[in-house]
């Protein structure tokens, strides 16, 4: 199963290319996709169409998944882990809910995601558009 951050949700929900190709072709795989009910909260907070919402929720057949104790706990080791980092607590958090469902994650933000990898992130790197596509 791989969970979607925000930003391919956002992206799926906007029709950006490259990533709807990405996301299109793993569902072609057969590969089943999910997003941390973090990632969901935060794309909730719009805006989007009730639309958009809802062909969203059809592509996500592994659904929106519960932030647990223990993913709190495991988001506050990476937290700790990986420095501190002001803002960063949302991303520790949907990172701790892939990890610990062994789930691989997929985003396009690599800077903010490539350092939980050496603490057990499975991270699917998503190519962003060309900047004049």
């Amino acid at each position: 199963m791989i969970q979607l951050d925000t930003n391919i949700l956002v992206d799926l929900a906007t029709a950006r290319s490259a990533q709807s190709a990405t996301v299109r072709d793993w569902l072609r795989e057969g590969k089943r996709l999910a997003v941390s009910a973090v990632a969901w909260s935060e794309f909730c907070n719009g805006p989007h169409t009730r639309e958009q919402k809802n062909a969203l929720r059809a592509v996500l057949s592994g659904g929106v998944l519960p932030f647990t104790e223990q993913q709190a706990e495991q988001a506050s080791r990476l937290f700790h882990y990986t420095g501190r980092r002001r803002g960063s607590h949302a991303d520790c958090m949907i990172a701790a809910c892939a990890m610990l469902n062994g789930h691989s994650l997929a985003s396009r933000n690599l800077p903010d995601f490539q350092r939980f990898v050496p603490h057990g992130l499975r991270f699917e790197p998503v190519p962003t558009a060309p900047e004049n596509a």
